[in-house]
């Protein structure tokens, strides 16, 4: 199925999700580099791209959720999407907890909540990709009305077998 809510043509959820995670990921090397350095700055730009990542992820899942809605009932696809949403809504709320126990320290020091929810973040968010690319790249979410919504995992060995041959 195709995107259902589009700009100029093209799916706006994949052209929005590259925001808020370019920013959070930022965020994670800034804190890495205020780790290691203890260089005023760092924790306050880590502060920032935070908080710009967490409304960029809030804005670019309406366009997801919206997707999803279309996607029909009782696929995989529709499975895959909703560990996908709720994975990435649980990525946004980590980095809000970040944002937020930063945001009460003096000049947005991280203390090791703030971190640790960073990091976990940015862990997560790596498998929800994943998982964003399973449904675009697999699936055909978001890219035709002739989708295989019910597709093998491209980790399933039923897939493996058919790349090879």
């Amino acid at each position: 199925m195709e995107s259902r809510a589009k700009a100029l043509g093209h799916g706006i959820h994949p052209m929005m999700i590259v925001f808020p995670l370019g920013l959070l990921a930022t965020a994670v090397i800034f804190d890495i580099l205020y780790l290691i350095t203890y260089r005023a700055g760092f924790q306050i730009s880590a502060a920032y791209t935070i908080g710009a990542g967490v409304i960029g992820g809030l804005l670019a899942a309406v366009f997801g959720f919206t997707d999803w809605r279309a996607i029909p009932s009782g696929t995989r696809a529709k499975r895959v999407g909703a560990i996908h949403g709720i994975g990435n809504v649980v990525v946004v709320l980590l980095f809000a907890v970040s944002w937020l126990a930063r945001a009460s320290a003096t000049n947005w020091e991280p203390n090791a909540l703030a971190l640790i929810c960073s990091f976990a973040g940015i862990l997560l968010s790596g498998m929800t990709a994943w998982l964003g690319g399973e449904l675009v790249e697999r699936l055909g979410i978001g890219v035709s009305d002739n989708a295989g919504v019910n597709a093998p995992s491209s980790l399933s060995r039923r897939s493996t077998r058919r790349a090879r041959a």
